[in-house]
């Protein structure tokens, strides 16, 4: 089976046809080339605005890695379309495997990132044959994709603890939801103080404290305090 047929099986895009798989030698190594092309008659989107506008000029070739495929590190080309959008100007069209100047691929990016999560970043990166930083910059892509899209409605319970992380009382405050068969971490603050847990519930909102019905905290007193002037219609320490 045809590399391009694998790729369209698994990873294909409905604005772009995968065009040709070269093995080439780049940066001394042997890698897989794999040249992708707009489908006739097809408009860019505009990275401002996200809407559909047709090409005003190409700009070169741009690198996009990929997936290693058997061994190979692995490579979207695709040559760059400015559009002349009627709102946002001239502007550097959106891809969908890739995220503004990032040079690595979305899926690439959550691969790496699977892998962080079963070895250390040292070893994904020894493994993969690719740097440490790349594994960090897909760490901190799928967190930060994780963050904006996670939801917090409907949240009942939490529980409020500190941990220690170095010697001489340095404290970092933690908060997980902790509904039955719904367990998660959902913020992280340095030191355990009364500031720190207020800015806990202003991210949380005043409108989700009020569903609360349970607050699982010890009794270090910046936290009851907190909890009984933010979460005192129904939760209890």
């Amino acid at each position: 089976m045809l590399i391009k047929t694998l790729l369209n099986k698994c990873h294909k895009f409905k604005s772009f046809v995968y065009q040709s798989v070269e093995l080439v030698i780049h940066q001394g190594a042997e890698v897989l080339d794999i040249m992708v092309v707009p489908r006739k008659n097809g408009l860019a989107i505009c990275s401002g605005c996200q809407k559909p506008t047709p090409g005003y000029d190409q700009l070169n070739i741009r690198r996009f890695e990929f997936i290693p495929i058997w061994g190979y590190r692995t490579f979207l080309l695709y040559q760059m379309r400015r559009v002349n959008c009627p709102t946002c100007g001239v502007k550097v069209e959106e891809v969908p495997w890739a995220q503004g100047k990032n040079e690595l691929t979305k899926a690439y990016m959550q691969f790496l990132a699977f892998w962080a999560r079963k070895m250390s970043w040292k070893e994904v990166a020894e493994t993969f044959n690719t740097s440490w930083e790349k594994v960090f910059h897909s760490v901190e892509y799928i967190v930060d994709w994780g963050l904006k899209h996670r939801c917090l409605d409907k949240i009942k319970a939490i529980g409020i603890d500190e941990i220690a992380y170095q010697l001489g009382h340095k404290y970092l405050t933690v908060v997980y939801q902790i509904d039955r068969g719904y367990t998660r971490l959902l913020w992280i603050g340095e030191e355990r103080t009364e500031k720190t847990i207020r800015s806990f519930f202003e991210f949380f909102t005043e409108s989700r404290s009020k569903q609360l019905e349970f607050v699982c905290s010890d009794m270090w007193k910046p936290y009851v305090k907190v909890i009984g002037e933010l979460a005192a219609n129904k939760g209890h320490p």
